[in-house]
């Protein structure tokens, strides 16, 4: 029988069987240090669960607990109060935390820096993802603790305001404040009972039940992801035509970071997935799926029981933008083939300036949704913005219906975003909000997709494969907010959909997307 293990943590010692579980399943699961997340465990690409080993920074879920035997291991919440409060201030009054999910585990490594420059910083990100906030908000925060600039705390800013906002943005109840750039925005796994069983997606279409999250996963024959050997494929043909411009383009994933999860105890109320932001309409399905799966099981049982989805359960069947191949004639007439996808049909035909005859067909691969970031408007927004400029034009400008306005621009010096998008309510946030948009656009254009096969089968089953830009490919953004007194709507959507339409322009329209593939590598 193995000894057991005995480590430090945030300055108090531990004890816990050698059962051959990571760090962050016994940080998380054995002690309930639910600060460290689990975005792609045991993949050790999203930094979500970054913490200090021995004052270095380590990436959790790839690190057997046997291998911090007699060592200190300290997590946001051991940080030294001073710094963790200094990075903390910095990234609310920056925007730099949208969910809070990433957040914690970027703060353990920027703040292990000695001299969080420019260039260390940049070098730091590379450890990590982050799908909100586009990136610079985060430099920007770390650009002001390097520069010892002191947080004024926004004292005049109102967080409630900051978080119906944050909501508008991103279509789902979302908190702002410290306690959520820490980690503390509530999300469904870190709010589950320690004693709870633990259930996850086997290979026959059932549940794997264990008592812990890695006997639930050797119970369903988990397959850690991999990155793909295949190409992108664009599943769909242009439809004949005289057309002046054609676009097709691929799956796309939304890539959020928290994984789909729900627990519920037995006759309870499943808690939802959706607890601190809509993942970009990505888990739009997922509160009732899963929050019945969770219900049922813990009736079963007689136990609460958490659901897990593994990163590589979410690609596979999480829903994607459907991929599209479209023909446009200058008089803005033209026919788009499109995967079948509730709405899809309507929100293509939706926008002013065009005429468009879409149709439907059926395309092996992952599910898809127009619940996604302006899926269906946005393609035709476009298109019919590269119809309207000029050869040459960079800038595009974006009325959708029962929402925002904006135009952007992109030339040399980065990416020009003014909108216009009702009472602004919390400029942080909308900034925040707006350039994430814009990050998502420019990765949407020039280098996202997913390796599908003829066959439908996903082969891109790491959060690495699916080409979200990095920190170091994000170019700078500036962004102008017109203020208005009318009822506040959402403008990241347009600001994504503008965005997306003048990168395009200012790469010369070519006919598929992404445009470059492997700007992470």
């Amino acid at each position: 029988m193995t000894e057991p293990l005995q480590f430090e943590v945030d300055g108090r010692q531990v004890e816990v069987a050698d059962d051959g579980a990571s760090l962050l399943e016994v940080l998380r699961d054995r002690l309930g240090v639910r600060s460290a997340k689990d975005g792609c465990s045991p993949q050790g690409q999203c930094g979500c669960c970054t913490v200090l080993v021995d004052g270095q920074p380590r990436v959790s879920c790839v690190t057997p607990a046997r291998r911090v035997k007699g060592r200190q291991v300290t997590t946001v919440d051991g940080l030294d109060p001073d710094v963790r409060d200094r990075w903390a201030r910095a990234f609310l009054d920056c925007g730099a935390s949208q969910c809070g999910f990433c957040t914690p585990g970027i703060v353990v490594r920027l703040a292990a820096l000695e001299d969080p420059s420019p260039a260390k910083v940049d070098t730091a990100l590379l450890a990590h993802l982050c799908r909100c906030t586009g990136w610079r908000s985060i430099l920007d925060a770390a650009e002001s603790v390097h520069a010892g600039v002191a947080s004024t705390g926004r004292p005049s800013r109102d967080l409630a305001a900051a978080g119906r906002r944050a909501t508008i943005e991103g279509r789902a109840t979302q908190r702002v404040g410290l306690d959520v750039v820490l980690g503390d925005g509530g999300f469904a796994d870190d709010t589950a009972p320690q004693e709870a069983l633990v259930a996850v997606p086997d290979s026959a279409g059932g549940w794997a039940v264990g008592e812990t999250l890695s006997e639930a996963r050797r119970l369903a024959g988990k397959v850690q992801g991999r990155r793909t050997t295949i190409d992108l494929r664009h599943p769909l043909e242009v439809p004949p035509g005289p057309w002046d411009l054609t676009l097709r383009t691929t799956w796309v994933d939304p890539g959020y970071l928290e994984p789909d999860a729900s627990w519920c105890a037995p006759g309870g109320t499943p808690y939802t997935p959706l607890a601190n932001g809509g993942a970009f309409g990505g888990k739009s399905n997922a509160a009732e799926r899963l929050g019945g799966v969770a219900r049922r099981l813990a009736d079963e049982h007689g136990r609460a029981v958490r659901v897990v989805l593994t990163r590589e359960d979410a690609v596979r069947g999480g829903p994607k933008r459907p991929p599209l191949a479209a023909g446009v004639g200058a008089d803005g007439r033209g026919v788009v083939r499109v995967a079948r996808t509730a709405g899809i049909a309507a929100a293509l035909s939706a926008v002013p300036g065009l005429d468009l005859a879409v149709e439907e067909v059926d395309v092996p691969g992952p599910p898809t949704s127009t619940a996604l970031h302006a899926a269906g408007w946005a393609e035709a927004v476009v298109l019919r913005e590269a119809l309207r400029r000029e050869p040459g034009a960079t800038t595009s400008a974006v009325d959708p219906f029962g929402g925002g306005r904006a135009e952007a621009t992109v030339d040399a010096s980065g990416i020009h975003v003014r909108v216009s998008c009702g009472q602004v309510l919390d400029d942080v946030v909308l900034r925040s909000y707006c350039v994430g948009a814009a990050h998502m656009a420019l990765g949407w254009v020039t280098s996202e997709g997913l390796a599908v096969d003829e066959h439908g089968e996903v082969h891109d089953l790491t959060i690495r494969s699916f080409g979200i830009l990095r920190a170091r490919d994000m170019p700078p953004v500036d962004v102008e907010i017109v203020p208005s007194d009318e009822a506040p709507v959402n403008g990241s959507d347009a600001v994504f959909a503008a965005v997306a339409a003048a990168v395009w322009l200012e790469q010369g329209r070519p006919p598929e997307w992404p445009t470059t593939r492997g700007a992470l590598t």
